[in-house]
């Protein structure tokens, strides 16, 4: 079943900057009916924010990703919920989740260089009682990121002259 907030959500999640009289246009259906949508699925926490992607390599800004594998104990009756929320509320953590494999909690985070996040890793991370182990990977280059294509080719559009 396609329901209209299926049809919102698939539209938004690529371009949250729409409006709401786009989106209506799009859906064939009456904006009134898609701020209604949008603001019962945000109350609902179905759509948790509105984010910017942003190609860090281009601003000349240094950023380093790290992508930590962490292996953990997981608490009686807890599970891994409560280490997951000791975990994220560090500021320097953008995502953490809950994995099969190896490896229980992947945890991303941006910092101003490796070292910012080797101290991360080792002063905060490791340290805390329920962490057994870790593996810190990081990010290169980014392909693409979120269905968004980070790296688009160069187009020649100079006119072919010949002789």
């Amino acid at each position: 079943m396609n329901t209209l907030k299926e049809r919102i959500l698939t539209i938004i999640e690529k371009n949250s900057r729409i409006n709401t009289s786009e989106l209506a246009i799009m859906l064939g259906t009456e904006e009134e009916e898609i701020t209604c949508a949008l603001a019962e699925m945000e109350a609902d926490g179905i759509i948790c924010g509105y984010h910017t992607m942003v190609n860090w390599d281009k601003t000349g800004i240094e950023k380093v990703t790290a992508l930590i594998e962490v292996r953990v104990t997981p608490q009686r009756g807890q599970g891994f919920d409560n280490i997951a929320e000791r975990i994220f509320k560090y500021p320097e953590v953008d995502t953490v989740y809950l994995m099969s494999g190896g490896y229980d909690l992947m945890v991303i985070l941006e910092g101003k260089s490796l070292k910012e996040v080797a101290g991360f890793v080792s002063n905060k991370l490791s340290t805390l009682d329920t962490v057994i182990g870790t593996t810190t990977h990081f990010i290169l280059k980014k392909y693409k990121d979120h269905g968004t294509i980070m790296t688009k080719k160069d187009v020649d559009i100079r006119e072919i002259v010949t002789p």
